[in-house]
């Protein structure tokens, strides 16, 4: 759907991903997939972490939430996807205010603070920038890392069950 059904803050997202069974079951399905895209979008919710909109389009939005997401996708193993997870979390200057696995496990997704005054056009490009000069410097696969496709303000962050998922309980970047 491009009507939003509510709004949704980072705690409420952790809430929904750690504990809801119902979207436990649904990851495990989308994971064993034979096509995984079409999967996430049928079985899986998703959050627009960028701001509120009237309508899933750039021109409605009505408020921005001072976060953008960096997607990070493709890693190798389950190990590198949690190790990942826990390094953009600790990373003193992401500050990410959530970090969980992707719908498909090899992946990680991260709602990091846009810093005082910076757009959220210009904090995409910030942070995926640097993720992808501190975490991705030795990548030589094709597709494996940042997901640049991620900029725009109204891209789709589907959800997905992740009972080890980090929130960060305060940020205030003033």
């Amino acid at each position: 759907t491009l009507t939003p059904a509510m709004e949704v803050t980072p705690a409420d997202v952790y809430q929904l991903i750690t504990c809801n069974e119902p979207l436990h079951l649904a990851t495990l399905q989308v994971r064993n997939a034979a096509d995984i895209r079409a999967a996430k979008a049928s079985l899986l919710p998703y959050v627009t972490p960028c701001g509120v909109f009237t309508r899933r389009r750039s021109d409605c939005l009505t408020e921005s939430s001072g976060l953008v997401v960096v997607d990070i996708d493709h890693l190798e193993s389950a190990e590198e996807t949690e190790n990942l997870r826990q390094q953009l979390f600790d990373d003193p200057y992401l500050c990410p205010a959530l970090v969980f696995i992707s719908p498909t496990g090899r992946g990680v997704k991260a709602f990091v603070p846009c810093l005082h005054g910076q757009n959220p056009a210009e904090g995409i490009q910030w942070a995926m920038n640097y993720v992808h000069c501190m975490y991705d410097t030795e990548n030589t696969q094709p597709g494996k890392g940042v997901d640049t496709s991620g900029k725009d303000l109204v891209r789709a962050c589907f959800l997905c069950h992740d009972p080890k998922a980090l929130l960060r309980e305060v940020v205030n970047f003033e």
